[in-house]
């Protein structure tokens, strides 16, 4: 795999690298340090040893991906909501709940081992024995809409397609608080505007945590680029109450919609890594409302609408998943 070091990298090779590998690559800055360490990342035909080594930009680096040791993932009978399915790709709609491909945590009951199950051998090579198939993901306790490649040929398409953010995305969350343009406190905020409409608009680079590995963090140093927009759809109670908000990505960071709205001071009800111990304001909001948020087991948050061009025909496609049933259940308290 080769990589070219983008414009003002970071000053490590492997922040550079993890800010500049495709994420369909499904290589993580860990796993990149563990290749830097191993020989196995070269540029100039020499072997680059040291993450702390500074990159130049518009330089090329060749990454050698050996023959994966991770777990091999294997087919398992496990439903499958399928929204679409040709000879190229199929569209499924995750449940909450289900971690997409193995993991040393999670080695079974994947997105990955339906698929195996449902598509037999028909799934892309590209990702590997862990990841057939697999061009993007959402988080386990995520539910909506996934596109997998069933040929290398569509998933090098649809990959092209995340890498230049040109696929659609559309997500439906319950935020805490309702954010409005008339609010000085977001309008102060760096990294944050409102467009024409109303329209929320965060912007700011995202990298790893300082401290826990595990989450992501906003910044304004290192880091990707991230654009999150976001349009209130229905409000609740004061505006410290809570919102039913549309969100959209201009690109797809890891966990990036949770981030934004947190740092947004608008984290999503239900999340357990960014939402803190903040609790629903219960000003103006029906009975039962507060209860109902603090038992919701998981970030209420779903991928309700997936568009690209398909990556063989070249046709225009668009799907739709309506909210799951907790979360309208939830929003059934909301409404009271």
């Amino acid at each position: 795999m080769q990589i070219t070091i983008g414009d003002d990298p970071p000053a490590r090779l492997d922040k550079a690298l993890a800010r500049d590998v495709p994420e369909a690559a499904g290589l993580s800055r860990t796993r990149l340090a563990r290749l830097i360490s191993e020989g196995q990342v070269r540029c100039e035909g020499q072997a680059l040893t040291d993450v702390k080594t500074r990159m130049q930009p518009g330089a090329v680096v060749e990454i050698t991906l050996l023959q994966s040791t991770e777990i091999t993932a294997q087919p398992e009978a496990i439903p499958l909501s399928v929204i679409y399915e040709d000879a190229a790709l199929i569209v499924v709609d995750k449940p909450a709940g289900m971690v997409v491909h193995p993991a040393p945590g999670s080695p079974s009951g994947t997105l990955v081992n339906a698929l195996l199950a449902h598509c037999g051998e028909s799934l892309s090579g590209i990702g590997g024995a862990k990841r057939p198939g697999i061009v993007h993901r959402i988080d386990k306790d995520t539910s909506g809409l996934l596109v997998v490649a069933k040929s290398d040929a569509a998933h090098q398409g649809l990959a092209a397609q995340f890498a230049a953010h040109s696929v659609m995305r559309e997500y439906r969350a319950l935020v805490h608080g309702v954010p409005e343009a008339s609010d000085p406190r977001l309008n102060g905020l760096r990294g944050v505007r409102f467009e024409p409409g109303g329209v929320l608009c965060i912007t700011t680079l995202l990298d790893r945590h300082r401290t826990d590995r595990q989450k992501q963090a906003v910044s304004f140093d290192h880091g990707r680029r991230a654009v999150t927009r976001g349009r209130v759809e229905e409000r609740f109670g004061s505006p410290a109450g809570a919102a039913l908000v549309s969100c959209w990505l201009e690109t797809g960071r890891t966990h990036q919609i949770r981030v934004h709205m947190a740092y947004a001071g608008h984290g999503l009800l239900g999340d357990p890594v960014y939402g803190g111990k903040r609790r629903l304001a219960q000003k103006g909001m029906p009975e039962g409302s507060a209860l109902a948020a603090a038992a919701f087991p998981r970030q209420a948050l779903h991928a309700a609408v997936l568009g690209f061009e398909h990556p063989i025909s070249g046709e225009m496609l668009r799907f739709e998943s309506p909210l799951p049933a907790d979360m309208e259940t939830f929003l059934t308290k909301l409404r009271g």
